[in-house]
């Protein structure tokens, strides 16, 4: 089914150039261990920080951050061996190919990825990075190491990621209004637009189980 005006044609890296050639339809590029730990993070990341600030919510604080973190180490592993798009190696470009990225959306023919762009990309490695430092800083503070330091680490790191989820979300209601695509189903259905060569070969089924496998057995192991 062609959604757009400007068929494209898919080129390395899963970017989509605007050619009349080349028809595109709904594809499969996220797989499920993708998916899913998209909404573990974001799920997570938004009940550590509403009860961040509470001592009767401690416990749900605490078991939020471990599961933050679980999800943070699965996908740094999936980077290097997950699927097609879910590899860092596929969506982590130089800054000029983000700059670029950005400065053609205020163009009448806009750079279309099948897979993360490449400003998303860097976003996706600031929230990585920044989860992984707030994940540890808050265990050092929880086991009373470090006193004050890693607790105003925890904060500040916690304090800058959440401004990268704001930029982020920014970034995905643009490109949906101008690629006129729904970015936000697509990580629900695991399908964007593109050719049908771009497409995953499958879901990975079996890697998403076993993400929710080591995500309960790290929170449950930790809050013993």
């Amino acid at each position: 089914m062609n959604l757009s005006t400007h068929p494209e044609r898919v080129t390395a890296g899963g970017t989509a150039a605007p050619d009349n050639a080349a028809a595109t339809r709904r594809i499969l590029v996220w797989d499920w261990p993708t998916r899913i730990g998209h909404w573990l993070l974001a799920g997570s990341f938004a009940v550590a920080w509403l009860t961040a600030e509470s001592e009767a919510w401690r416990n749900v604080h605490v078991a939020s951050g471990y599961l933050f973190g679980a999800v943070i180490a699965f996908r740094l592993l999936w980077g290097f061996v997950g699927t097609r798009y879910a590899r860092f190696s596929e969506f982590v470009k130089s800054p000029r190919a983000a700059w670029n990225y950005l400065t053609s959306l205020l163009g009448p023919r806009p750079q279309h990825t099948v897979g993360h762009n490449p400003a998303g990309g860097w976003a996706i490695v600031a929230l990585l990075v920044l989860g992984a430092i707030s994940v540890l800083s808050g265990w050092l503070t929880f086991n009373e190491v470090g006193g004050e330091l890693f607790e105003e680490l925890h904060e500040g790191a916690s304090n800058a990621a959440l401004a990268v989820v704001g930029i982020h979300l920014i970034g995905v209601a643009t490109g949906s209004l101008i690629h006129r695509e729904n970015l936000v189903g697509a990580m629900f259905s695991g399908l964007k637009r593109g050719a049908a060569i771009a497409a995953i070969a499958g879901a990975r089924g079996w890697a998403g189980l076993l993400l929710l496998v080591w995500v309960v057995a790290v929170v449950t192991f930790l809050m013993r």
